[in-house]
């Protein structure tokens, strides 16, 4: 069943919650986060560090009101750290305000963690062990049964504060049905996975919503209960400070926080820890910093000492049940990981551009302590080769500098104090400059009239194909100038237009001579016509006279 769960609307591919899960039980596909049950220790880290809140733990608000309705007495176990989530309230006040949600009694975990405390010192005292594990932290039992299945004997097989308090409700109620309510999100789990012990869970989130949904108040009311002592459990060393029995030749430890766990348990596979008892809590600081509470109470110091002061001095009185009433069996639980060679890594790692050891850079962005630990996810089906910044970057940079350097068109990027930032080749070739080096840094009026760029700053607003000549350097181009507000860049692509300038200047000659050819051949046409009608004219008058004379002489005759 799965009491963690993604909106995948919410889920921004930012890798956060990988980063921070200690056995990395998290894929991604499709740009989306998935928690891989199998794998998962339900530590919760990734619900408190997701900066979307995309996780979501499955809420059991609903299944606790059915239980109410159901007609039975249904009692809560409350986690002694509910005095540092809901501070100034004592067990009194929770009473009052549950009480008025339907719940027949409330009653502290911390008599269950009596009990446990009572069996642990038994099992010391009594059967010899070389080493114990504390067993009240499912997240811890969950990380050595799935990941360190060879040391489950070390486990003490002993059930939980919330689960033998539960058996002890039910124990005094026979029709009694049990709630938890705490900090933790594997106490779900739990009691999932031992039915019939404890009916329901829910966290501190959820009681909240459930109390402002009834618009139910709760009002500070403090109690001082000397015998009251395993309220410290949900402490860093909590159990350690409840335990008044110490065997002589025993070392007592109390180890906080997943890594930390890790660490200790390798260390005792080594075999380098013997005759010792370890208090083991995947969260640091405890129960009092649960993922549960983490989000809204940030302040250890504050949590640990309403805590500590509210803790008594003496043990809580209890019936001590018989020792078969309180043990625990705990098994293995396979992962179901694909096994990978080193022939498929190598493979993912060339995919990822990393065919030598330098370049392997572990730099973690993805999630991953090692490139190598990130391909053999990939292979496993829980990461993506995309999810590597630095190939990305460089996949990026490759194909961008491909694109720059092969446009035919002269780029060049200046910042905000027109100083050359990036130039192509194509724009080197047209100024005539040698090397990038050359100009990198420098100020752009050492190779074109800065004003347009200066125009283009000051208003953001594009020039988009101006027509410029370059007088220093003989050429026409077309000038395309833009302000980039984000990153405050100005950007100049330039085209050179000198062939098309030429041509054009070229025909504009030609057109020229060939008018001028067309005038002077109608000029010359023009006279001719002129000279034409001067001749003829001269030729009728010519005859005109001489037929009047001709006409003349004939009269005469």
């Amino acid at each position: 069943m799965d009491f963690l769960t993604l909106k995948k609307s919410n889920c921004k591919n930012c890798y956060k919650c990988i980063r921070h899960c200690p056995v990395k039980a998290i894929r991604f596909s499709g740009n989306q986060a998935h928690i891989i049950s199998d794998e998962c220790i339900l530590c919760g880290q990734c619900f408190v560090v997701c900066p979307q809140n995309a996780k979501e733990i499955t809420s059991e608000i609903e299944k606790s009101k059915v239980l109410i309705q159901s007609g039975n007495p249904v009692y809560v176990s409350i986690a002694p750290s509910f005095i540092s989530n809901y501070l100034g309230i004592g067990i009194n006040g929770m009473r009052t305000a549950l009480k008025k949600l339907g719940f027949a009694d409330v009653e502290e975990t911390a008599i269950g963690a009596t009990i446990v405390k009572t069996e642990y010192e038994r099992m010391l005292r009594e059967d010899s062990r070389d080493i114990v594990i504390s067993s009240c932290c499912h997240s811890v039992n969950l990380l050595i049964q799935k990941y360190f299945p060879n040391l489950i004997p070390y486990i003490a097989n002993v059930l939980s504060p919330m689960q033998a308090h539960a058996k002890d409700i039910k124990r005094r109620n026979p029709s009694a049905k049990v709630v938890f309510i705490g900090p933790c999100l594997s106490k779900k789990h739990e009691a999932w996975s031992y039915d019939g012990i404890v009916d329901a869970v829910l966290t501190y989130e959820e009681l909240t919503e459930w109390l402002n949904d009834e618009h139910i108040t709760l009002t500070p009311e403090m109690d001082d209960i000397e015998k009251s002592l395993a309220r410290l459990f949900p402490t860093t060393g909590g159990i350690l400070k409840t335990m008044t029995e110490r065997l002589p030749n025993y070392e007592y430890l109390a180890v906080d926080g997943v890594q930390n766990c890790i660490e200790a348990l390798k260390e005792i596979e080594k075999g380098n820890i013997h005759n010792c008892f370890i208090e083991m809590s995947a969260c640091v600081g405890s129960c009092i910093d649960g993922p549960v509470m983490e989000k809204y109470h940030p302040s250890h110091i504050k949590s640990f000492v309403a805590v500590s002061n509210y803790a008594g001095n003496e043990d809580f009185e209890v019936e001590q049940p018989e020792v078969g009433d309180v043990k625990k069996t705990f098994v293995p639980i396979d992962k179901k990981l694909k096994s990978v060679s080193d022939s498929e890594i190598a493979r993912i790692l060339r995919e990822m551009g990393k065919t030598k050891p330098e370049d392997e850079l572990n730099c973690g962005s993805c999630g991953y302590n090692t490139c190598r630990e990130k391909a053999i996810a990939v292979l496993q089906g829980k990461a993506e080769i995309s999810m590597c910044l630095p190939y990305l970057k460089e996949k990026a940079e490759s194909f961008s500098d491909c694109i720059v350097n092969n446009t035919p068109n002269g780029l060049f990027v200046l910042n905000e104090n027109l100083e050359v930032q990036q130039i192509n080749q194509a724009a080197r070739k047209m100024m005539n400059i040698r090397s990038s080096s050359d100009v990198l840094g420098e100020p752009v009026v050492r190779i074109l009239d800065p004003q347009n760029f200066v125009n283009v700053m000051e208003t953001h607003r594009g020039i988009r194909n101006k027509r410029v000549y370059l007088a220093e350097y003989g050429k026409y181009v077309e000038q395309t100038i833009v302000y980039d507000d984000v990153y405050h860049l100005i950007i100049c692509i330039m085209r050179d237009v000198t062939d098309e300038e030429s041509e054009k200047i070229k025909k504009e000659s030609i057109s020229r001579q060939t008018v001028e050819i067309a005038d002077k051949v109608v000029d010359k046409q023009m006279r001719i016509v002129q000279e034409i009608a001067s001749l003829l004219g001269e030729t009728a008058a010519e005859t005109k006279i001489a037929l009047t004379k001709l006409k003349e002489s004939i009269n005469d005759e």
